[in-house]
C-alpha cells in the first residue's frame, strides 16, 4: 500500500509525529505538504484536500493521511472530490472500526484539538489499529454483506454527484489550484505519474501553465 501524508500549515509541527508513527508501526509515506521547513509556504486544508485527492486520482497514492487542526476542516475538503472515502479518527477504535467498515482511503485526523500530552503515542496508536484488520472486511461478522453493499453504493453516488476530475482541474479556483500545485515537491509528483494517468496530467499541465 502506498501511503502518503499531506499536512496543513496550522498542523506542520506535527508531521513528524505522523511520519514517525508509521515508520514504528513498518510503514514509510510519502511526505506532501507543510511540515515547518524554513520559507515554506502555506496550505489550507483546502488545497491539501486537493493535493490528496489528485494523489489518489494520479494513482501515486492508495491511501491519504491528512487532517487539521480539529480534523474537520480537511475531511469536509477531501470528500468534495470524487472517489475520496474519509474517516475522521479520534482514537484507535474509530481506526479499526473505519477500517472494517468503511474501507475507506483516507483519514482525517485532529492534530490540534485534544492533541496533548502523548498524541504522538496515540497515533502510533492509531496506525496500529488502522493497519491490523483487511479493509472492508465488515464488523460485526453478520454485517458484513450490508456493509459491502453500502460502500458499493457510496462509490456509485460519488461518481453520479461528481464531476470527473479532469473536469474539476478544468473549473477549480485558480488560487487553489496554483498553491497546491506550486508548493514544492508537488509538480514534479505529478510530473512522475504514469502515462495511463496522461488525460488528468494534461489537464493539469494546460490550466497551470495559463496561470
Amino acid at each position: 500500500m502506498k501511503i502518503a501524508v499531506v499536512t496543513e500549515t496550522s498542523t506542520a509541527e506535527k508531521n513528524r509525529d505522523v511520519i514517525e508513527a508509521l515508520r514504528r508501526n513498518g510503514y514509510e509515506a510519502l511526505n506532501v505538504g507543510t511540515r515547518k521547513a524554513p520559507n515554506e509556504p502555506p496550505l489550507s486544508y483546502v488545497e491539501t484536500g486537493f493535493i490528496s485527492a489528485l494523489l489518489i486520482h494520479l494513482g501515486l497514492a492508495d491511501f491519504i493521511v491528512g487532517g487539521c487542526g480539529t480534523g474537520q476542516g480537511y475531511f469536509n475538503a477531501v470528500c468534495q472530490f470524487p472517489g475520496m472515502c474519509c474517516g475522521l479518527i479520534i482514537d484507535p477504535t474509530d481506526a479499526w472500526l473505519f477500517a472494517q467498515i468503511n474501507g475507506g482511503n483516507c483519514i482525517s485526523l485532529a492534530l490540534n484539538k485534544g492533541y496533548g500530552w502523548a498524541g504522538d503515542a496515540n497515533l502510533g496508536f492509531v496506525f496500529e489499529k488502522l493497519f491490523s484488520v483487511n479493509f472492508g472486511s465488515g464488523y460485526p461478522e453478520h454485517r458484513q454483506e450490508p456493509q459491502r453493499l453500502a460502500r458499493l453504493s457510496l462509490a456509485a453516488l460519488s461518481t453520479t454527484t461528481h464531476k470527473t476530475f479532469e473536469q474539476i482541474v478544468e473549473c477549480i479556483d485558480r488560487s487553489v489550484l496554483e498553491s497546491a500545485l506550486s508548493f514544492p515537491g508537488v509538480w514534479d509528483l505529478v510530473q512522475s505519474a504514469g502515462e495511463e494517468r496522461a488525460t488528468l496530467k494534461r489537464a493539469l499541465a494546460r490550466r497551470y501553465s495559463a496561470s
